[in-house]
């Protein structure tokens, strides 16, 4: 089985604008509502791929409703912990002649509701992954990540960590199957500017050295590169459309790489299949369906 976690699940607005003008009232000209937080992302991708996932986290109020009956909708498993007070947050993305977001902050999560949810890792086994994905809530300490991936140690789970800076270094002693930074992201972890691939690879191969097994960086427009545990660099191609949403494109890499592992072992054809759903994704308004997903698929080289 797959897990994903998402702590801080949110319902993302995107609002659609010809322009925007501070200080009056701004009419749109279109809206979409869609379930967001990066581990959900990952489960609604794998169910595209046929592949089943638990999502776990946690979901309050009438907001939490809507996220909970929506994960259904889509054949997703879920085992949420509903927090006793506030609502699970709503992000607002606004689509005008720039691209601009007001992130919510999220409910107060109890040290009882967060012992709650470690209990819930032991019922992941051998053979089992887990995605933790995304920032953690202030209400929260910032060793959570740490704290769930020591619980499991004894177990032969796949841990995957799709965080940034501390919360993604603090985790790497525990040797977690992949880890996807950007390029942005590595200049920030290793406070450089990485902008060429000797320098991309200069700074994978250190957070190998730091005990991550495979390293995926997305390169956005240029593709990803793979440094595997087995020694080896894989590239993937790239397919030129018009990109309409860049929510969630990370996240369908990641869901793609998870899908095309467990089916075959193969990690190029692991890291194409994470690149086509990555791109499929950036391609659509929202996260991408299965058609979008191995039409881009069968493009890339």
């Amino acid at each position: 089985m797959i897990y994903t976690l998402t702590l801080n699940p949110s319902i993302d607005y995107i609002v659609h604008l010809e322009k925007f003008v501070s200080g009056i009232t701004n009419r749109t000209v279109g809206e979409e509502y869609f379930i967001g937080g990066k581990g959900i992302n990952v489960s609604c991708i794998l169910a595209q791929l046929d592949i089943e996932s638990t999502a776990l986290g946690f979901t309050a109020g009438f907001t939490g409703d809507a996220i909970e009956n929506g994960i259904r909708s889509l054949g997703i498993r879920s085992d949420f912990i509903r927090l006793r007070d506030g609502i699970s947050r709503i992000n607002i993305k606004m689509k005008a002649d720039e691209e601009s977001e007001i992130n919510g902050q999220g409910p107060h999560i109890s040290q009882e509701e967060l012992a709650m949810l470690m209990a819930k890792t032991d019922n992941i086994s051998d053979g089992d992954t887990i995605v933790l994905a995304g920032s953690i809530p202030k209400t929260v300490s910032d060793d959570t990540y740490e704290r769930i991936i020591k619980r499991l140690e004894g177990r032969q789970v796949r841990i995957v960590v799709d965080a940034t800076k501390k919360l993604l270094l603090n985790c790497l002693s525990y040797k977690p199957f992949l880890i996807k930074p950007n390029r942005q992201e590595l200049s920030e972890i290793f406070d450089t500017e990485v902008v060429n691939e000797e320098q991309t690879e200069k700074c994978a191969k250190k957070l190998i050295e730091q005990g991550a097994r495979n390293v995926i960086v997305s390169l956005g427009g240029e593709g990803a590169i793979l440094f595997a545990e087995d020694g080896k660099t894989y590239h993937s191609g790239t397919v030129k459309e018009k990109v309409l949403n860049t929510v969630g494109s990370g996240d369908s890499m990641v869901a793609g790489f998870i899908a095309g592992y467990e089916k075959t072992g193969d990690y190029g054809y692991a890291l194409r299949l994470g690149a086509a759903c990555g791109n499929a994704t950036a391609f659509s308004p929202g996260l991408a369906d299965r058609k979008k997903i191995y039409e881009i698929f069968e493009k890339l080289s």
